[in-house]
């Protein structure tokens, strides 16, 4: 993008059924545990019943290998484990397209690039497409996806 406008725009132009955010700007439910504000989603999209939602859930976090964080609440996450939190209540959902917004500050505790790059890869087959949001000088950072 190339300004915080242009990258506004292009966000807010998302804003559609079928696309999931992940952004600094969207919290987790702090109320909620990382297993928890995953499994909402079905339940509330797909009238699933709390085990079922769980059971998918807990399915994608084993396949993260971030079983450790299942019941840990925002304020004890770091920014690694909230960001996983974070694109596993998106994937969840099936969208078409999930859009990852300005990285660098969902991760700014460690080397984002290859960090997301395998995040997404372990989740391959569950995304759709997936779009990163970010400024034209972090451009040469991540992979066509």
């Amino acid at each position: 993008m190339a300004d915080d406008a242009a990258r506004r725009t292009a966000i807010a132009a998302a804003h559609d059924a079928d696309i999931s955010l992940i952004s600094d700007e969207l919290p987790l439910r702090a109320n909620l545990s990382v297993l928890e504000n995953i499994a909402i989603v079905p339940q509330y999209r797909e009238n699933l019943a709390y085990e079922v939602a769980a059971d998918q859930a807990w399915a994608l976090l084993v396949r993260l290998g971030r079983t450790d964080c299942a019941f840990k609440r925002d304020p004890d996450l770091t920014s690694e484990e909230r960001f996983v939190a974070k694109l596993l209540r998106a994937v969840i959902r099936a969208p078409s397209i999930i859009i990852i917004d300005r990285p660098a500050l969902l991760l700014p505790d460690c080397h984002y690039p290859p960090r997301v790059q395998a995040t997404l890869d372990a989740l391959d087959d569950k995304i759709n497409e997936c779009w990163i949001v970010d400024y034209p000088w972090n451009e040469p950072l991540y992979a066509p996806r």
